[in-house]
């Protein structure tokens, strides 16, 4: 079975939960309570990467994440920073993060390829074309194949960054990136072409949980989307078709929830007499 990365958004302004756990205190209760229901690894990120939102300071992010992630590594958890800055990288290994989570590959900052090189954290590298003020109207795949030809070649150059940077492959995970620089079509595009991404050969983080795409595909009777809070059936659906679909880890709000279902698909696969795989 995949691993369950449950997010901890350290964050005033998330599209889904911004604002309920800004303080150090509530952000690292939430961690906990993420890990009880059966995270595997905890996502702490201080910058929300909402469609246009606005960058915080570099010392903002830090004041946000690094009290967060002493804490919750401290007391044994796996912990990911989703960071794209490499002050923060640092920062954030030093005080016990394995996996340095960057939704810009490297792009936004790349020293943060340096810093990941000079530690022992593991690197995801995400799909990206620019910051969340501008992203949408970056969102054009023309190139033949379509999104899942360019997200492919576009994370083959992350791949390479990587290497020359010194990050071995084995400490390489890649991630398509729905929501950024995506549509909806984009975004269904990619989770149907996961076999073209798993043939870079290296293991897949996938993150859509509670995103627009889940809400275009259920809209109200005013044509409307649904509202985040109300797309986590959805949310953990597509964890259940990203787990068939091979995917290494899935980026998850609500981790109940997503547990509760591979737990149903790891018991069906023991009954066809495959044996599960290991979270």
């Amino acid at each position: 079975m995949p691993l369950l990365m449950g997010v901890v958004n350290v964050t005033p302004d998330s599209f889904s939960d911004g604002g309920r756990f800004v303080e150090a205190e509530a952000a690292i209760d939430h961690g906990r309570r993420l890990l009880a229901e059966g995270a595997d690894i905890v996502d702490v990120g201080g910058e929300s990467t909402r469609p246009g939102a606005t960058r915080p300071l570099v010392e903002e992010e830090l004041s946000r994440v690094v009290p967060v992630i002493t804490t919750l590594a401290a007391e044994g958890a796996v912990v990911s920073v989703d960071t794209m800055r490499s002050e923060v990288a640092r920062a954030a290994i030093e005080a016990g993060a394995g996996i340095v989570n960057d939704v810009s590959g490297g792009l936004a900052d790349p020293a943060i390829l340096d810093v990941v090189a000079d530690s022992g954290a593991s690197y995801v590298a995400m799909h990206w074309r620019g910051h969340a003020d501008r992203m949408q109207s970056l969102a054009h795949y023309d190139e033949p194949g379509g999104v899942v030809a360019a997200v492919v070649r576009e994370l083959g150059e992350r791949v390479e960054a990587a290497r020359v940077a010194g990050i071995p492959d084995d400490r390489l995970v890649l991630d398509p990136g729905l929501g950024f620089a995506k549509t909806a079509s984009h975004n269904w595009a990619l989770v149907a072409g996961t076999p073209q991404l798993h043939a870079l050969g290296f293991p897949l983080l996938v993150g859509g949980s509670r995103k627009s795409f889940l809400g275009s595909l259920l809209p109200g009777p005013d044509g409307s989307p649904r509202p985040v809070d109300d797309r986590e059936a959805a949310s953990t659906a597509l964890t259940l078709l990203l787990a068939q679909r091979g995917a290494w880890g899935i980026r998850v709000h609500d981790v109940r929830s997503s547990a509760d279902a591979l737990a149903v698909l790891a018991r069906l696969e023991q009954e066809r007499g495959g044996e599960p795989r290991d979270r």
